[in-house]
C-alpha cells in the first residue's frame, strides 16, 4: 500500500530504489581500568588514530574538491584539535583505555557544543562523526558509513556526515533521505552539486524498513513508499520532461521576452571551475575563499599561495563576471589565529567583515593577491564583503580595497536584516550587493539554518524574506547599481522567477542548478515573474507564497 510522506526537498530530480541505511553508530566502549605503565602506550594509540582520521578526511576532501573539500579539513582540524587531545591523555592518565578515553573526551566536548547555542549545536554532528571514525580505528571494527552494494539504491540516514556526502557514487546512490537536516546544510549544499535528489528534515525515514521501495522527489520533498505503478509511471514521465526542458534551454540566461538574468555559479575554489564551465554559468557570483584558510587553523595562506589559487580561477572566465567574497571566519568557521575562543554566541559576535577589520593585515593580504592575480586578465573582478550591518562597514571596507590598489567593484553582502532595511545607504559606499539568503533567513527568523526542527523558518519563500529581498533590490534599482542573490534560494528554479519578478539581477547557484533555472526562466516573461512575485509576497506563509507563484505562473 502506497503511503507519502513529507519532508524538505533540498536537490531537484527523482529517485526510485530500495532502502538502504547508513551504518550503525560505533557502540560505547566499555569502561575498564588499564594498569598505570599501559598508559603512555595507551595515549600513543590515541594520537595514531586521531592522526590516521584526520588524515583519512584531509584525503577525502582532497578526492572530493571544491565545497567538500573545506568541510572535510574542518573535521581533520576538529578531531585533532588540542584541546581535546589533552582532555584525551589526562583521561588515559587516571586509567581510561585509548577509546573509552576519546568517547569520554568527545562527550564532554558535544555537550559544550549542544549548549552553546544553536549555531555551534548544528556542529554537534560533524563532531559526532569524528569521535565514531576514531573509536571504530581504535576498536578495528568496520568505519560507520555508506553500506556496500553492487546494486543502485536510495540511502536513509539520521543525518550525513560531510565525509560520507562528499565521496557518495552517484552511479550506485540514486538519492538520499535524512531526518535531520535543513535546505542550507552541509549535506544539502553539497547533494545539489552533486546533483543527486535529496530530501531532509523528514521525521520518522529511519523506520522505513530495509530494502523497501520508495520514490524520492526532490523538488517536492515527497516521499512514496511502496509506490504504485501509476505513481512510477508519473514521476518517470515528469522527469524525462524535465530532462528535455533541461536540453532545450541554452545559452544565457533570459526571460521567455528577452530580459536577461545572467546565471553565475557558487564555488568553493579551483576545484569546482570545470562543473560550472560544463554547466554553462556566465561567471561566478560567489567565490567562498575560506578552502585557503583552512589548510591550517594557525596562520593565514600566504599572498604568493592565494595569487595562485585565485587566478586559477579567474583564468577560467575571460571577460567574464567573478566575484569574490574575502574571507568569512567565525561562528561555524573558526580560525585559531583569527576568531575569540569563548564568544557565547559566534554567530553573533565578531564574524566576517567583524573578524577582518579586527585583523587589517589578513584583509590587506587577501586584497593584495587579488588585485595581483588579476592584473592583465580581461575578466571583471567584483569583491563583497560578508556580514555587512551598516554604511560604516561598507565604508571601512571599500576604503581597505582602495588602500590594498584593488582595481574591482567593491560590493556587501546582505545577510542581516540591518543591511536590507537601509540597502540604499550602504549603497552610497559600495557598487553592488548580493543577497546571502541562507544567513538572511537565519537572522531574520532567529533559525539556525543547521537545525532541522527550525527548518520551516529557514525556507526562502518565506515572504518576510521575500520583503527583505524586494527592499534590496528597489534600493539597488533606485541607485543605479546591482543586487544578485547568491543564497541557496537561486537553486530553485520557481523561486528564481520570482526573484526575477522582484527585482534581482543576477543569480549565483551550484552549478548543478544552473539548467534546471535557465530553462524555468525561458517559460515566463519578465511581467508573469512580477504577477509572481506580487502574489508570493501577498501570501502569509512559506506554503502559501509557492503556490500562489505557482498558480501564477501555470496560468489557473
Amino acid at each position: 500500500m502506497e503511503t507519502t510522506l513529507r519532508g524538505v526537498g533540498v536537490s531537484h530530480g527523482v529517485a526510485i530504489g530500495e532502502v538502504r541505511h547508513m551504518g550503525t553508530a560505533v557502540l560505547e566502549p566499555p569502561a575498564k581500568q588499564i594498569p598505570a605503565e599501559e598508559a603512555e602506550r595507551e595515549q600513543q594509540r590515541a594520537r595514531q588514530a586521531v592522526e590516521a582520521v584526520a588524515a583519512d578526511l584531509t584525503a577525502r576532501g582532497n578526492l572530493a574538491g571544491g565545497e567538500a573539500q573545506a568541510v572535510l579539513e574542518a573535521q581533520a582540524l576538529m578531531a585533532q584539535d588540542p584541546e581535546l587531545m589533552a582532555d584525551v591523555d589526562r583521561r588515559i592518565a587516571v586509567g581510561s583505555s585509548a577509546e573509552r578515553a576519546v568517547y569520554d573526551a568527545f562527550a564532554a566536548y558535544r555537550e559544550l557544543l549542544a549548549n552553546a547555542g544553536e549555531y555551534l549545536a548544528g556542529r554537534v554532528a560533524d563532531l559526532d562523526d569524528v569521535r565514531n571514525r576514531i573509536v571504530a580505528r581504535l576498536l578495528g571494527v568496520p568505519m560507520p558509513g555508506v553500506p556496500d552494494s553492487d546494486e543502485p539504491y536510495v540511502l536513509v540516514a539520521r543525518d550525513l556526515a560531510p565525509a560520507d556526502t562528499a565521496l557518495l557514487d552517484p552511479t550506485l546512490v540514486l538519492g538520499f533521505v535524512t531526518e535531520e537536516g535543513g535546505p542550507t546544510s552541509h549535506s544539502a549544499i553539497l547533494a545539489r552539486a552533486l546533483g543527486v535528489p535529496a530530501v531532509v528534515a523528514l521525521p520518522g525515514a529511519g523506520e522505513i524498513a530495509e530494502g523497501t521501495l520508495i520514490a524520492v522527489d526532490g523538488s517536492s520533498g515527497e516521499i512514496f513508499v511502496n509506490p504504485t505503478e501509476e505513481r512510477r509511471t508519473a514521476l518517470e514521465a515528469a522527469a524525462a520532461e524535465r530532462k528535455a526542458a533541461l536540453a532545450a534551454a541554452t545559452g544565457p540566461g533570459a526571460t521567455a521576452d528577452g530580459h536577461k538574468v545572467p546565471l553565475l555559479a557558487n564555488i568553493g575554489g579551483p576545484a569546482d571551475v570545470a562543473a560550472a564551465v560544463e554547466a554553462g554559468a556566465e561567471g561566478v557570483g560567489l567565490f567562498r575563499t575560506e578552502f585557503l584558510f583552512l589548510d591550517d587553523s594557525k596562520a593565514a595562506p600566504s599572498e604568493e599561495k592565494q595569487v595562485e589559487a585565485y587566478r586559477q580561477v579567474l583564468e577560467a572566465f575571460p571577460e567574464g563576471r567573478v566575484v569574490v567574497r574575502v574571507l568569512d571566519a567565525g561562528a561555524d568557521k573558526p580560525l585559531d589565529f583569527l576568531t575569540p575562543a569563548d564568544e557565547p554566541n559566534p554567530a553573533l559576535g565578531v564574524r566576517g567583515l567583524r573578524t577582518l577589520l579586527d585583523h587589517p593585515d589578513v584583509l590587506r593580504t587577501q586584497l593584495t593577491a587579488l588585485a595581483k592575480a588579476a592584473d592583465g586578465l580581461p575578466v571583471h573582478l567584483e569583491v563583497m564583503a560578508p556580514m555587512v550591518a551598516d554604511r560604516a562597514d561598507a565604508k571601512a571596507f571599500a576604503d581597505a580595497c582602495r588602500e590594498a590598489g584593488l582595481r574591482a567593484k567593491y560590493g556587501a553582502m546582505v545577510e542581516i536584516p540591518s543591511a536590507a532595511l537601509r540597502a540604499r545607504s550602504v549603497l552610497r559606499e559600495v557598487e553592488f550587493l548580493s543577497l546571502g539568503t541562507n544567513d538572511l533567513a537565519q537572522y531574520t527568523f532567529a533559525a539556525d539554518r543547521q537545525v532541522g526542527a527550525v527548518s520551516r523558518l529557514q525556507d526562502p519563500w518565506q515572504p518576510a524574506l521575500l520583503d527583505l529581498v524586494a527592499l534590496s533590490a528597489e534600493a539597488a534599482r533606485a541607485e543605479g547599481k546591482s543586487c544578485g542573490v547568491c543564497g541557496e534560494a537561486a537553486s530553485d528554479p520557481l523561486l528564481a522567477c520570482v526573484l526575477t519578478g522582484l527585482g534581482v539581477t543576477s543569480l549565483s547557484m551550484g552549478a548543478a542548478s544552473i539548467p534546471y533555472v535557465r530553462a524555468s526562466l525561458a517559460k515566463f516573461t519578465l511581467a508573469q515573474c512580477e504577477r509572481a512575485a506580487a502574489a508570493a509576497r501577498a501570501a502569509d506563509s512559506a506554503d502559501e507564497a509557492r503556490n500562489a507563484a505557482q498558480a501564477v505562473l501555470s496560468g489557473e
